[in-house]
């Protein structure tokens, strides 16, 4: 608990950003496994499949205050940058707006020497 407690604010935030993507990986799963019974390889299913692996991965890395994570969390939060315009262009403007706000509150976040400091080890 101390060491949640001594986490920088960007650091929280971009572990509820990868909670909300393992929400949504876990949610769209019954979908992909769908899939999987027609096809045995989907893209879908490979996107779904490496966006978990990478999301568990960045976050362990995070846990563990490694170095290597705040590229990793920089690369997860840039998911934000191309749903952005996805979203405008589908007529999403009340879901494009909240994305978009998100997008700049984990990039802000993200590039505090705060988080540099606090992930510090080799």
């Amino acid at each position: 608990m101390q060491t949640l407690a001594a986490m920088p604010l960007g650091v929280k935030v971009f572990l509820a950003y990868a909670f909300l993507i393992l929400v949504g990986i876990g949610l769209s799963l019954r979908w992909v496994v769908d899939q999987a019974i027609s096809a045995p390889i989907s893209p879908a299913g490979v996107i779904t499949m490496v966006l978990l692996a990478y999301t568990i991965f960045t976050t362990t890395l995070v846990l563990q205050r490694k170095e290597a994570a705040r590229t990793l969390a920089l690369g997860l939060a840039s998911l934000t940058i191309p749903a952005i315009p996805l979203l405008v262009l589908a007529g999403l403007w009340p879901f494009a707006i909240p994305v978009a706000i998100l997008a700049v509150v984990l990039f802000r976040a993200l590039t505090r020497p705060a988080v540099r400091a606090w992930l510090n080890e080799q």
